[in-house]
């Protein structure tokens, strides 16, 4: 038995549907010479989103301000850059004119933590950079919101770090992805679909799956995650030597063809600034999502759509193989009563419909999927994207048009949005 090749595999729980597959890749090394082969899948591969929520968040403050003792200090310097937050967050709003003058415990009911970047304390002098994180729910009042944010389709999110010549995505964890967990998304105008990285992730997820073209493959992975499409945000590191400068090149693709959509170069001065640098990336790598969304460039891939085409020459052909149709003469055709004239009206139309609705918690989902599941017409509503603190999304199967589903959730108090195939509700 010296000769034969050792094959160690283990399996999760949530790839047995997938055995058959791993049955063939065993067979194909098998058939290559049969080196032996080790698949782990075990341990820390990736780093969970740990900021899902869609508050919203405003960085680098900084302050410098006085006080009697070092806890004053710090009070002072926190109050002062929650009115500065507050000022730059009505700014970035688009609401215009200056923010209006509100007290510090009404700003302060409004912020639900403060997160200190870096500070200085001194006895009697307190010098931080902060950010402060607005709650969405008491914010967006004050801010005039109306309507829910138009927001992209599910965009399942693999992000490729290059460093030291290797590509990885979750197989370990790296800076990169650990950037990708931390971004807040909350204010983005794409929905982004972060995996953990953890169990079949670290397999399915990998640098060498973006050449793949497979529909089929691209249909599985998407429908596992629940997303409509995919993006890939690429960063590749480069180290002029240890402990020095590192250059970063960034990149956006997106879709099941890999497709280009900008690049740009930053550089951070050390090891040190480069957590810093990576966050700036996805900042700008958000912006060119946003601007492609808005072009109409960033949008699902048609041809990952599951619902089966029937060519209008094949209608053509079968109803011509069947030949004429016979017809009743109308001389001997009873009169048409109400019945009849029931049955001959037309059946209105089964189409899907995507509509987006504000989820500020658990019980806020349920409430929305019970509203629209409980209208006249509708065959099915299943979430496909559910965003705690933001908003979902739910795929409805409806008889009728778009406009008349929309008048229906109207009638139930909703405010409705129509967009292309599409509606926003919200209470």
């Amino acid at each position: 038995m010296s000769g034969v090749p050792v094959v160690a595999l283990r399996l999760p729980v949530d790839l047995v549907p997938n055995r058959k597959a791993v049955m063939i890749a065993l067979a194909l090394v098998a058939g290559l010479g049969g080196a032996a082969l080790v698949a782990q899948i075990e341990g820390d591969r990736g780093i969970p989103p740990i900021a899902s929520n869609g508050d919203f968040e405003v960085r680098g403050i900084e302050v410098n301000v006085s006080g009697d003792n070092p806890e004053d200090g710090r009070a002072n310097g926190w109050r002062e850059a929650q009115r500065k937050a507050w000022e730059k967050l009505w700014a970035s709003n688009g609401s215009g004119g200056a923010a209006p003058g509100l007290d510090d415990l009404t700003i302060e009911s409004m912020v639900s933590a403060v997160v200190v970047e870096r500070e200085q304390i001194g006895p009697r002098r307190y010098i931080a950079t902060l950010g402060v994180i607005f709650d969405r729910a008491r914010t967006s009042e004050r801010l005039g919101m109306s309507g829910v944010k138009a927001r992209s389709a599910p965009m399942l999110v693999i992000p490729v770090l290059h460093d030291g010549g290797v590509a990885t995505v979750f197989e370990t964890r790296n800076v990169w992805q650990k950037a990708w967990a931390e971004y807040r998304t909350g204010n983005s105008m794409i929905d982004y679909v972060r995996p953990t990285g953890s169990g079949s992730d670290s397999l399915l997820l990998t640098a060498g799956q973006l050449d793949r073209r497979s529909r089929n493959w691209w249909r599985m992975i998407l429908d596992e995650f629940g997303a409509g499409d995919v993006i890939m945000p690429m960063a590749r590191l480069e180290r002029e030597f240890p402990g020095g400068p590192v250059k970063g090149t960034f990149s956006a693709r997106y879709g099941p063809d890999n497709r280009f959509l900008g690049s740009f170069t930053l550089t951070a001065k050390s090891e040190a600034e480069l957590p810093k640098m990576l966050e700036q990336a996805i900042g700008r790598i958000d912006v060119i999502y946003a601007q492609a969304l808005q072009a109409g460039t960033l949008r699902p891939d048609p041809t990952l759509n599951m619902a089966p085409q029937i060519d209008p020459k094949l209608i053509e052909q079968v109803l011509a193989s069947a030949g004429p149709v016979a017809t009743a003469d109308p001389a001997k055709a009873p009169e048409a009563g109400p019945s009849a004239s029931a049955s001959a009206s037309p059946v209105a139309a089964t189409t899907s419909f995507t509509v987006q609705f504000a989820t500020a918690d658990a019980a806020a989902v349920d409430a929305g999927m019970a509203a629209v599941r409980g209208i006249a017409g509708v065959k099915s509503a299943a979430s496909s994207s559910i965003a705690i603190g933001g908003t979902s999304v739910m795929r409805v199967t409806y008889t009728g048009e778009l406009e008349a589903l929309a008048a229906a959730l109207r009638s139930q108090g909703w405010r409705v949005t129509v967009g292309a195939g599409a509606l926003s509700i919200r209470k």
